[in-house]
């Protein structure tokens, strides 16, 4: 059972803090598709976020923030690709940035990895959120390898069992993020999603994966 049924309201945002800072998993709209959300550093949500999709393990799950310096915090080397993409008008919004990560800097969550995929949403409760609770791990609400449901009832349907909590209201798209590889000189899309690279090369140099 779920912890409760939320509406898309910013009089929510304490109890969506609470679930979180719990070590929970919450269903909740963005201005892509719906996600579910964990605090990176609680390995219970973590786990129970990776069951709940039955994703497997050795795919990585991307970060939301809310503003560029939260990425300091991350240890993310930011390149003047980067720094271009953070600056186009698809930030906020729905573009995936993978970027390098510094060792020495980024936080106990991230030791091993080299590299994250982080967004900066464009959705109100999402960003007061992140501001609060810092970056979160959120990834499309849907079993692995099936389609993103337009509705929370359709993602309980479908997901291994359901999340500590829910906050109804619909998806800002139907289509996921654009994923840009900044690892690379230029940068490789890696998935085109909401954004065409047409209109992402009016802003930055990039090549189709």
């Amino acid at each position: 059972m779920t912890g409760g049924v939320l509406s898309n309201d910013l009089a929510n945002l304490p109890r969506i803090v609470a679930a979180l800072r719990a070590g929970g998993v919450v269903l909740l709209p963005t201005d892509t598709v719906l996600g579910l959300a964990t605090l990176p550093n609680m390995q219970a949500g973590v786990d129970r976020l990776y069951a709940l999709k039955d994703r497997p393990r050795a795919k990585a799950l991307p970060i939301m923030v809310a503003t560029s310096e939260q990425l300091a915090d991350l240890g993310v080397i930011l390149t003047p690709t980067i720094e271009q993409a953070l600056a186009s008008p698809f930030v906020p919004g729905a573009l995936t940035i993978a970027a390098e990560i510094d060792p020495q800097t980024c936080p106990d969550w991230l030791a091993g990895r080299r590299e994250i995929a982080f967004r900066i949403p464009d959705a109100p409760l999402l960003l007061a959120l992140l501001l609060q609770v810092g970056p979160l791990l959120v990834t499309s609400a849907n079993r692995a390898g099936h389609p993103t449901p337009a509705n929370a009832s359709a993602v309980l349907a479908q997901l291994t069992d359901a999340p500590d909590l829910v906050v109804e209201g619909p998806a800002g798209a139907d289509v996921a993020s654009t994923l840009i590889n900044c690892t690379q000189s230029p940068a490789v899309i890696e998935r085109l999603g909401a954004i065409s690279q047409a209109q992402l090369a009016e802003y930055l140099e990039v090549r189709q994966g």
